[in-house]
């Protein structure tokens, strides 16, 4: 597959702000990505970014387990050729997701109320080979019946009580817009009254397209966009309780989760590329597009919000998310709590995105 032409070569010398990063805090979560590929090896995206070009660096990052900062650096200088990456609309954008933290419950009490679910018995994938005729294409979900697959419940069904007596119930909180947010970021970790850290990650969903809730309140003249944030879209639910339901439910698309455990705190949940992420050096790209471990070097002179500079960072690609859509697009990993909400939160930031492409593939490319 040859190299896209969304992409043009650049130096290193070209990244703005290249010499002052922790070169170090990217080696640790790139060596991540390097120990999970010879298990199962990723996907190579459709801009011709070859999984298989990543093998000597792979290789290298797993023999190095305690590098120095001058040496992490050389080793991304050595292995791989920066190349500036096109936007479809001539600029790139970031967002920012990270891991809730919340009180939950292992019971229902009169208290904790809303529950977050298990993956159904009767939820099953959809692809080409079982999607009957007529059912939407966008749908990667269904469920199954005594005939043909169909449409699965959406958001308002479930929550009215479409599964209810089905024992999926992992915990229970007690806001319904704690819970939607973790729906949105796709993992939790779980302060249970029972004195455990547990932890939710993404299992599967109900397949419809994903409605926020920020673009209805703007739409409806509530919140202006400009000034749609997290904080401001849970200041609005929490004035306005009565009206929840009917701005949630417009967003028919539903997660369920699955039990994990926490390994270690300081990272994030394992997420699509099958590693922990690492807090402000995870980035959530289009997975169709881009191949996960591809190191990216992110500019966004206006963000801040990460540490009170302009944000200049080697992020590794090790998400992905049905929002992220377009070569210069990535969602950054904050990391977990109540801290990172409010950095992610505010996260919506032009930006210039550069693929670390293997020297191999790229060398390939100019012959």
């Amino acid at each position: 597959m040859p190299l896209s032409s969304t992409f043009s070569e650049k130096s290193f010398s070209d990244l703005p702000g290249w010499s002052e990063d922790d070169h170090l805090a990217a080696f640790a979560a790139f060596r991540r990505s390097a120990f999970h590929a010879p298990v199962k090896p990723y996907r190579t995206g459709s801009l011709g970014v070859d999984f298989n070009a990543f093998a000597d660096a792979y290789a290298e990052a797993r023999a190095v387990s305690d590098p120095n900062p001058s040496q992490a650096r050389s080793i991304f200088e050595r292995h791989f050729m920066p190349m500036l990456v096109k936007a479809d609309n001539g600029v790139g954008l970031v967002t920012g997701f990270y891991e809730p933290e919340v009180e939950a419950s292992p019971v229902r009490t009169e208290r904790f109320v809303v529950p977050l679910l298990s993956r159904p018995a009767d939820l099953i994938d959809i692809d080409d080979g079982n999607r009957p005729a007529g059912m939407d294409a966008y749908l990667a979900f269904g469920r199954q019946t005594n005939d043909d697959p169909v449409e699965y419940f959406d958001r308002g069904a479930i929550e009215r009580g479409a599964l209810t007596g089905q024992n999926l119930e992992i915990a229970w909180l007690a806001e319904k817009v704690d819970a939607f947010f973790i729906h949105v970021q796709g993992a939790a970790r779980l302060k249970m009254t029972d004195g455990r850290l547990a932890r939710v990650t993404y299992a599967a969903k109900s397949g419809q397209r994903f409605t926020g809730p920020g673009r209805i309140l703007s739409e409806l003249g509530e919140i202006p966009l400009e000034k749609v944030t997290m904080q401001s879209i849970r200041a609005w639910f929490k004035s306005h309780p009565e009206r929840v339901d009917e701005i949630l439910w417009q967003n028919r698309s539903y997660i369920f989760f699955r039990e994990a455990a926490v390994d270690d705190a300081a990272l994030g949940p394992i997420a699509a590329a099958k590693v922990p992420l690492t807090p402000g050096r995870s980035v959530a790209v289009d997975r169709l597009l881009h191949t996960f471990g591809t190191p990216f070097y992110i500019d966004a002179p206006a963000l801040t919000a990460f540490d009170q500079k302009p944000f200049r960072r080697l992020m590794i690609a090790q998400d992905t998310g049905s929002a992220i859509t377009g070569p210069a697009r990535g969602d950054l990993f904050a990391g977990s709590g109540d801290a990172a909400g409010e950095i992610a939160g505010v996260v919506r930031n032009a930006a210039d995105f550069y693929a670390l492409v293997p020297r191999a593939l790229f060398d390939g490319a100019r012959r």
